[in-house]
């Protein structure tokens, strides 16, 4: 996990992004690349078109240019690798482009009370067609800690994915625990996931859980509360019973979690 994709945009997400970039990419000893996406202009009627438009454009760039520039100043006092690429294009596009050669991506989770961008509609779509590992933050977070580690586990792939890419962090983390609801049918039983993790000189925890009636992402979420974890490791759009129903669960996490998402798909 050497390869950091960060999302650079002036919208009220951005600090949280930078933070965690930040402190991941030191920790690991990484290159962080900055994608600073100037996206294009949402005009409604064609009273806007034309000049109007333009406008809107010349605007958004100038806003971007300003961004930047206190950005790369930031960057230049950090103690870490880091490239810049600037690209006018839609969010999720410009991201999904330049995320070949990404170990992760870090965006927000959802921005909450703002319209526009639509972050928890973006990461979404990106966690959906990336084969890189997502980190998907709340704005209001201050820094990125390592220490504890909760692992959403339903025995699929994506969950097993989530693992793999995790595994860099996972290796820092003081304590890490596999949350599961035992399944009948589970494809990777959690004591599966624990002994890979093992030959990574992880160790982790196994807490089985009985779902019963509640849904899957309140389970999560109070575990992580009650466990006093500093993010959550999890498989986005899988079919297991602990993690999905047609997407709803990765959703309502991303709308929800007051903690970082480690996803895989």
């Amino acid at each position: 996990m050497r390869n950091i994709l960060l999302l650079v945009h002036h919208d009220d997400g951005q600090e949280a992004r930078l933070q965690a970039a930040l402190d991941i990419t030191r920790a690991l000893g990484g290159h962080l690349v900055c994608l600073d996406v100037t996206p294009y202009p949402v005009i409604a009627g064609d009273v806007f078109m034309g000049y109007g438009e333009a406008t809107v454009v010349v605007d958004e760039r100038e806003r971007e240019a300003q961004n930047k520039a206190a950005l790369t100043d930031r960057l230049s006092r950090e103690d870490v690798s880091w490239s810049w690429t600037d690209v006018m294009d839609e969010m999720a596009n410009a991201v999904l482009d330049a995320a070949d050669l990404a170990d992760l991506i870090i965006l927000n989770r959802a921005l909450d009370g703002y319209p526009l961008p639509d972050m928890r509609d973006i990461t979404s779509r990106i966690v959906a067609r990336t084969n890189a590992a997502v980190l998907a933050v709340p704005e209001t977070l201050e820094r990125f800690a390592f220490d504890r580690a909760l692992i959403a586990w339903d025995g699929g792939r994506s969950a097993a994915s989530a693992v793999r890419a995790a595994v860099p962090l996972l290796a820092l983390a003081g304590d890490v625990e596999i949350f599961t609801a035992r399944e009948d049918d589970m494809r990777i039983d959690p004591e599966q996931a624990a002994a890979y993790l093992s030959r990574h000189g992880i160790h982790a925890g196994i807490k089985l859980v009985d779902r019963g009636r509640s849904r899957p992402d309140t389970l999560i979420a109070g575990e992580g509360e009650a466990w006093r974890a500093d993010y959550i490791v999890m498989g986005a759009y899988g079919r297991g019973r602990l993690m999905e129903t047609f997407g709803g669960v990765t959703k309502r996490m991303l709308q929800d979690s007051r903690l970082p998402l480690l996803l895989g798909h």
